[in-house]
Order: structure tokens, then sequence, then C-alpha cells
């Protein structure tokens, strides 16, 4: 596998790990957060404008829909950074909240951190064990 898939799933994978973990561990602050942030149009902005960038930079560096499911996983979660980047820009805050009421989100926190968790110790774990593509 390429130096940079597997950069990118560890990258990824350690940071989805964590972030799901400590958000599912303190629920009522993590929904608390996320609550003031829709409030903060401010915050919404510059939040969206660093998700799209990431994003961007996933799609450009990374658009790969073929090969090992490490890859074609990074390249999905590239997109699904660049489109939720956009959407956090374009869409009013108060529809974004709409969104995560019609989701039940405040009752399904736990439930997505953990399949977060499993995906993102599943790309630490694809990522550490993969054998590197040798250049000469």
């Amino acid at each position: 596998m390429s130096p940079l898939t597997l950069y990118l799933g560890k990258l990824i994978g350690i940071g989805l790990l964590a972030m799901c973990l400590s958000l599912a561990l303190r629920p009522k602050a993590s929904l608390a957060t996320i609550s003031a942030m829709m409030n903060e149009t401010g915050l919404l902005l510059v939040t969206g404008i660093f998700t799209m960038t990431a994003g961007i930079a996933l799609v450009l560096g990374h658009n790969l829909w073929s090969g090992p499911p490490l890859m074609i996983a990074v390249t999905i979660i590239g997109w699904v950074s660049l489109l939720k980047g956009l959407a956090i820009i374009a869409v009013p805050p108060a529809r974004l909240a709409a969104v995560y009421r019609v989701l039940n989100y405040p009752q399904t926190l736990r439930l997505v951190m953990f399949i977060g968790a499993i995906v993102g110790a599943w790309m630490t774990w694809a990522a550490f064990t993969a054998t590197p593509e040798v250049t000469i």
C-alpha cells in the first residue's frame, strides 16, 4: 500500500478514535458544546472552513476509489469532510440544528461515537499492519 495511504490511515484512524472516545465518555459536555456552537455563527464558519479545507486536501491528494479497503475508506472520509464543511458553511445554523434533531442526535450520540471509534480503530489497525510499497 502507498505510504500516503498508510500515513493518512494512521492520522485519521488515531484522530477519529481519540475524538469519538472522548466525546462518548463525556456526552453531556459534548452535547452542550455542540449546542453552544450552533449559536456561534463565527465559530461555525471557521469550523466549516477548516473541515472543508481538510476535505479538499484529502480529495486532491488521495482520490482513489479502487484498491484495498483502507484506501477507499480514506477517500470516502475525504469526500465526507469536504461535503460536511460545505454544508456547515452554506446551510443556515437553524437548518443544521434541525437536521441534527431529525437524526435524533442527542439520543444517538453514544451510538454514533461508538461506530466512529470502531472505524477509527479499524483504520489504525489496518494502517499499522499493512505492508508498505517498496519504491526504488
